[in-house]
């Protein structure tokens, strides 16, 4: 595994925030490109992860697995916007040399795209096998395809939305609503509102489990009990886990980020911009995501020319992108076998 950062010197041009004067990208890549480099298998991150995809996806990445580095190229950049070594609120800002915090231009899901395809240059790709990614990852993923739609072969989409719902919004919403709340926030300072922060993962945690995973995992079977419950204490376990490897601030911009994901926007609508992809697509949902509803996967299969739609039945909720690799890798690989040019 090498772990690398690309800089970028010139401006990138913002969807809806003017520009950003140069950037830098943090990513890590696994094996070696082929001679024919077409083994290139690019995975995008969702919310809080980093790039090092081997370590939070690791049953489906490493030797003897789905992603095998001895078979692939296997590359993952954190997103700009994020506090994983790309730029983001925590970056210095190269007009004013100070950290940006609240200073960092409003970024979109476009806009991460539009850096990953600078890196994509940098590197000398032209096509990617397959690009993959769960949550906001698979956000980007899509975006990807319709950008340009002949560089990506196989395009794997799990847990995603052709748009970001008004649930979502509103869970992201309660999160900021949190976040501000904290009486530090105003502070321009690395550790400004992490009470908030603590508050808006629990929130999130609602969001990505759901009912039936809350009483399978978190049920008390001391009937006595009547103040610290093993649920209570997951919620703030959970809260104090994302304040001590993510930063508010970076937070605060990808959730917006999340927000504003709408494949439609400025294409003519949804049909029009999910039209536009040719890649050979898997569409993987989750029967118990409260999240991102399966009907959502669903609808995107069934516009996308030609694609095939698999799903989950898993507990889990949203997160079972994140857990349930014994069955996901069983589905792509249905989905490699069933592609006359793989």
């Amino acid at each position: 595994m090498e772990s690398k950062l690309f800089k970028y010197d010139d401006a990138l041009p913002l969807e809806i925030a003017g520009e950003l004067p140069g950037f830098q990208l943090h990513y890590t890549t696994l094996g070696k490109i082929n001679a024919e480099r077409n083994n290139v298998v690019w995975v995008c991150h969702a919310l809080t992860a980093n790039s090092n995809v081997a370590e939070w996806w690791d049953g489906l990445i490493g030797e003897g697995k789905t992603f095998n580095p001895k078979e692939y190229f296997i590359i993952c950049a954190n997103v700009i916007g994020s506090c994983y070594g790309s730029s983001g609120p925590l970056e210095i800002n190269p007009i004013t040399k100070k950290q940006y915090f609240l200073d960092f231009p409003t970024v979109t899901i476009r806009d991460m795209v539009l850096a990953l395809d600078k890196l994509r240059l940098h590197l000398g790709i032209d096509q990617i096998h397959t690009c993959i990614g769960g949550s906001l990852g698979g956000q980007q993923a899509m975006e990807w395809a319709i950008l340009h739609p002949f560089l990506i072969k196989n395009l794997i989409l799990m847990a995603t939305n052709a748009q970001h719902s008004p649930w979502g919004i509103a869970f992201n919403e309660s999160q900021r609503m949190a976040i501000m709340a904290d009486p530090t926030w105003n502070i321009e300072a690395t550790d400004a509102g992490q009470d908030g922060l603590r508050a808006a993962r629990a929130v999130a945690m609602l969001s990505y489990r759901n009912y039936e995973a809350y009483w399978n995992t978190q049920s008390d079977s001391d009937i006595e009990k009547t103040e610290h419950y093993k649920a209570s204490s997951y919620q703030i376990h959970q809260g104090e886990k994302l304040v001590k490897r993510f930063n508010t601030h970076a937070y605060l911009y990808l959730t917006k980020a999340m927000d504003s994901h709408h494949v439609g926007r400025g294409r003519g609508g949804i049909k029009n911009a999910l039209s536009k992809i040719v890649s050979k697509t898997l569409v993987i949902g989750i029967s118990s995501d409260y999240l991102f509803p399966v009907r959502e996967q669903k609808y995107l299969a069934e516009i996308i020319d030609n694609a095939q739609y698999a799903e989950i039945d898993s507990f889990y909720g949203h997160d079972g992108f994140l857990v349930e690799f014994k069955a996901i890798a069983e589905i792509i690989r249905r989905f490699y076998s069933s592609l006359s040019n793989h």
